[in-house]
């Protein structure tokens, strides 16, 4: 009875230890599958899709946008990121490249157009004269869209960015993981 059981738990550590082995190999798989993905080169479709109904929903609040920024290349991001650095401006982004939403088809940037055609990034201007500021209005308007607004963000509010994350963190991003990965299509 003894070797009954040494012999019935050696193949049940033999078992355990080749699915886990077959486990194991499966994930290192998959994350050099996710390593050798390529960036976007553009905005994702559903943000695309959402950003025309902003413009959309906008214009019949009476209230005129201009989308200054989508999808940025890794160069592009760190381009902006020496602004306030080693180039001569303000601050405008903590993102380095490949930090960014942006850099993943997932963000846009808007500023209000006047007009004359102008842009500005007032955003207390109340160009249809309803008593609430245009960008906040635009900002809800983005939100009910399933946008997320970074003037809501509590250390650096980016009052012109809207991102769709779909629930992926830039460091998911940045391992390969796509939000076709967690979007049904």
């Amino acid at each position: 009875m003894k070797t009954f059981r040494t012999v019935f738990s050696l193949l049940l550590l033999f078992i355990i230890g080749a699915f886990l082995f077959i486990w194991i190999e499966r994930e290192i798989e998959e994350r050099n599958e996710r390593a050798e993905r390529p960036l976007p080169t553009g905005l994702h479709p559903i943000v695309e899709s959402k950003r025309d109904q902003l413009i959309a929903q906008a214009e019949e609040a009476g209230i005129d946008i201009l989308i200054t920024d989508g999808f940025r290349s890794v160069e592009e991001q760190n381009e902006i990121h020496a602004q306030g650095r080693s180039r001569g401006g303000n601050v405008v982004t903590y993102a380095e490249g490949g930090e960014s939403y942006h850099n993943y088809g997932l963000a846009i940037d808007f500023a209000l157009r006047l007009p004359d055609g102008s842009v500005v990034w007032d955003i207390e201007r109340d160009g249809n004269e309803n008593g609430r500021s245009d960008w906040f209005e635009v900002a809800d308007i983005a939100k009910e869209l399933g946008f997320e607004w970074g003037g809501d963000w509590q250390r650096f509010k980016d009052y012109p960015h809207l991102q769709m994350d779909f629930g992926l963190s830039i460091r998911q991003l940045q391992d390969g993981y796509r939000p076709e990965d967690v979007v049904a299509d």
